[in-house]
């Protein structure tokens, strides 16, 4: 099973432009303009991915408890902290920029030189680990 990948904003607005109807448009996009809570994405993705909350909390280098509480609603993670848990979850690039999307945050950017570190560890299949040792061999502020 796979998350439907989200519609771009540009195709959203390209949408929009050759629309006759915005009622049509509305219709048509209804799932893309339904924003969920990150609590409901991310046991989307748990099920997607047939893994559980500790096996995420092992792979993301993040705290125990801390996690549970995201997943609970109690705590909103920072960008970084949804980085660390899509390392967590084995996500590829695509499914990390929608994890990102889906949590409000900007994609990884190629251009920004962290960024592009990121999405080669990601690409390589690193472990938050090496991902970090990557990070720090540059200079780059390391995922915590």
């Amino acid at each position: 099973r796979e998350v439907r990948m989200m519609k771009s904003t540009e195709e959203l607005i390209n949408e929009i432009k050759q629309s006759r109807n915005i009622l049509d448009f509305l219709e048509r996009n209804h799932e893309e303009l339904k924003l969920k809570k990150l609590p409901e994405y991310l046991d989307e993705w748990l099920k997607v991915k047939n893994t559980t909350r500790a096996r995420i909390v092992d792979r993301s280098g993040l705290n125990k408890a801390y996690v549970y509480q995201i997943f609970q609603g109690k705590k909103y993670p920072s960008r970084d902290k949804i980085i660390c848990l899509t390392f967590g979850f084995e996500m590829t690039v695509e499914e990390t920029q929608t994890l990102l999307k889906q949590a409000g945050y900007q994609e990884l950017y190629p251009r920004d030189p962290r960024d592009a570190l990121l999405l080669f560890a990601i690409e390589k299949k690193m472990n938050i680990l090496d991902a970090n040792f990557l990070l720090y061999d540059h200079n780059e502020l390391v995922l915590e």
